[in-house]
């Protein structure tokens, strides 16, 4: 049996990298526990303000953010933190190496209806050392993480990590609440007949991802030649595991229906980190066409469109894409 803890001492050669990702592991173990708990634990409803992306946070939202803020500031090797929830990143210790970015509960309307929920997690170089980091300090693109993961609270608690190139995953044992390896080289299959995209917002599509999803729902009597099957969970943290544990495609595109908004999802806290993991699985990520872990952030809550999961049916949305735009 290997442990989380065994892993990080035989695989990673960075040992503060080893201990920021401890802190974020041992805080998942907190929050699991108190969704277990669930109403008992007084964690479900609204916590009665909005965050930073003018949602409605939820009591746990608050809570999570709050238990990983403290315990990141307090890491020696933690030179600030940044929050999906929170307007601006925390300085933390001047002399850290490292920046963590967080979404301390991605999927948190799942709550109250007990579905799956998680948190996010991103590490990136600090090349300040000895100043007090800044916003501007966070702005990397995706490909400079050196590490990033989720966990999974669903019907056992899952952690998926990518270090060394790799990625590997882990189930938390409740009896000894040690996070033991159950996978140690995910690999996404390059095809797929399975989708997920909340469809409610096609009126809003452009117009190559509308041909996409008729050209899907279509199954073999169209272009596509095969039937496909869509599963949404409501949660990326969720879609994402699927994708990693049968392959699949997950996308939140590009649409009209706010005007301020290039996409749903934010680069730093979720595109990101499930980009390197999906890339590192062999799959593929992109903004419909350009690579996500390519973008060159220009603020910390910057959104862009996804489309991430099986190389082949990612590269076809985006053969799609360019295509219309000729």
């Amino acid at each position: 049996m290997t442990t989380l803890a065994d892993y990080l001492n035989q695989h990673a050669t960075n040992p503060a990298l080893n201990d920021v990702i401890t802190t974020v592991t041992d805080v998942g173990k907190t929050i699991s526990q108190l969704l277990r708990k669930g109403a008992l634990a007084d964690i479900l409803g609204e916590a009665g303000n909005q965050n930073v992306q003018g949602e409605d946070q939820k009591k746990l939202d608050v809570l999570a953010n709050d238990l990983l803020l403290d315990a990141l500031a307090k890491n020696a090797h933690c030179a600030g933190v940044a929050s999906e929830e929170l307007d601006d990143a925390t300085p933390a210790n001047d002399d850290g190496s490292l920046l963590v970015l967080f979404d301390p509960l991605d999927g948190s309307s799942n709550i109250d209806i007990n579905m799956a929920v998680g948190t996010i997690f991103s590490v990136l170089p600090y090349e300040r050392q000895g100043q007090t980091s800044e916003n501007s300090d966070y702005l990397q693109a995706g490909n400079k993480q050196l590490s990033a993961g989720y966990l999974l609270y669903g019907t056992s608690t899952v952690l998926a990590l990518t270090i060394a190139d790799k990625v590997v995953m882990f189930s938390l044992d409740p009896e000894t609440s040690d996070y033991v390896l159950i996978e140690d080289n995910v690999q996404i299959d390059a095809d797929t007949s399975e989708y997920a995209i909340n469809s409610s917002n096609y009126r809003y599509w452009r117009a190559p991802m509308q041909q996409y999803i008729d050209e899907l729902i279509a199954g073999e009597t169209g272009l596509r030649g095969r039937d496909f099957n869509t599963r949404w969970v409501a949660a990326m943290v969720g879609d994402v595991h699927r994708i990693l544990c049968r392959g699949g495609l997950f996308t939140y595109p590009f649409d009209t229906k706010y005007a301020h908004k290039a996409g749903k999802l934010r680069l730093m806290y979720e595109a990101n980190p499930m980009s390197l993991l999906i890339e590192r699985a062999g799959g593929g990520a992109t903004d419909a066409i350009n690579r996500i872990l390519d973008i060159e952030p220009t603020d910390i809550h910057q959104r862009v469109p996804v489309v991430l999961g099986s190389k082949n049916e990612v590269n076809y949305v985006k053969e799609l894409h360019v295509n219309y735009s000729k």
